[in-house]
């Protein structure tokens, strides 16, 4: 791609998924700091892939498919040619330091990072930002990152719509129905940090539930990581059994903290969590990911205008 010296690259970053199974233990071994899984680690996390993919990968492009509709979205904001997007994954290729890279390839001076994740935590979104930061020096790039666009208009009206059509779907079970929103559990560590990462997880789980008319919800942690120490709770399976012995019998569940459909959408809700909530009597249903939804992405769009033209970013 050749930019104009006048075009603002734009570093849409996210977790980063393996291309194919055989994928999976290279992708391991970076999540865990170049030491790679045990067997039976790995045969866990493979098992899980083979479970949601079926032999077909489609979880890379999705990560493809959204940023080429910012891609498109910024070009209708804003013109063509004001922007150009770039990926830069956490844990596989291109990482955040070849889509810098490639944006100083391309003669851009000036750039805007933005999280495909809505809520900031230090330990998230913070270490993709430094991350960028850091490379975006070394080449020379000034760099302003999306720090958070928890409540944005445009994100709220798409998630709020998806409740409603979930509820919409439990048909007879809609009144008696809980909404149970969700995110991916952290270390509890981060409560010493006074992390804002929980606190907006529940504005926006609130914000969501009050535009789409929602009385009865909760929110839930899930897919913690097995590390030894503390994260986040209750887990989503310990809430379902409480809510199980309370008499509740229909769950929407809506991971406001995800925004595509991955292994912690896929086979955390999909499988594990709804043959959990079979198994205790509880019929467990769930919204329809964001993925490259309009609404989202014109969220994201503003989101990088916005701290393109010094607004809701972080200078540096």
């Amino acid at each position: 791609m050749s930019a104009d010296n006048k075009t603002i690259g734009v570093l849409v970053m996210s977790y980063g998924t393996p291309e194919s199974l055989e994928g999976v233990e290279a992708y391991y071994t970076h999540i865990r700091r170049g030491h790679p899984p045990t067997a039976e680690q790995l045969d866990d996390l493979t098992s899980r892939y083979r479970a949601i993919v079926g032999g077909v990968f489609p979880l890379r492009e999705n990560t493809n498919r959204q940023a080429e509709a910012l891609q498109r979205t910024l070009d209708k904001l804003a013109g063509e040619g004001a922007y150009a997007c770039y990926q830069g994954l956490k844990h596989a290729a291109p990482f955040i330091e070849d889509g810098i890279a490639a944006m100083a390839a391309d003669g851009i001076r000036e750039a805007v990072g933005i999280v495909l994740t809505p809520q900031y935590s230090s330990m998230s979104v913070g270490g993709y930002l430094k991350r960028a930061r850091e490379e975006a020096e070394k080449q020379g790039i000034r760099f302003r990152g999306v720090e958070e666009y928890h409540l944005h208009p445009q994100l709220i009206e798409a998630l709020s719509g998806r409740v409603s059509e979930g509820l919409a779907r439990l048909g007879d079970d809609r009144e008696d129905a809980l909404v149970l929103f969700s995110a991916h559990s952290l270390p509890a560590k981060i409560l010493e940090l006074n992390d804002p990462y929980a606190n907006q997880l529940l504005a926006t789980s609130a914000t969501v539930a009050d535009k789409a008319g929602v009385d009865k919800w909760q929110f839930t942690w899930q897919s913690a990581g097995q590390t030894g120490q503390p994260w986040l709770g209750p887990d989503i399976l310990e809430t379902l059994e409480k809510l199980a012995a309370e008499g509740v019998r229909s769950v929407l569940v809506t991971p406001v903290g995800f925004v595509s459909d991955h292994l912690e959408v896929l086979y955390d809700i999909d499988i594990e969590a709804k043959k959990f909530a079979e198994d205790k009597g509880i019929r467990l249903e769930r919204i329809r990911m964001l993925n490259d939804d309009p609404q989202y992405m014109a969220a994201l769009a503003e989101s990088v205008i916005g701290a393109a033209n010094g607004g809701h970013g972080n200078d540096e």
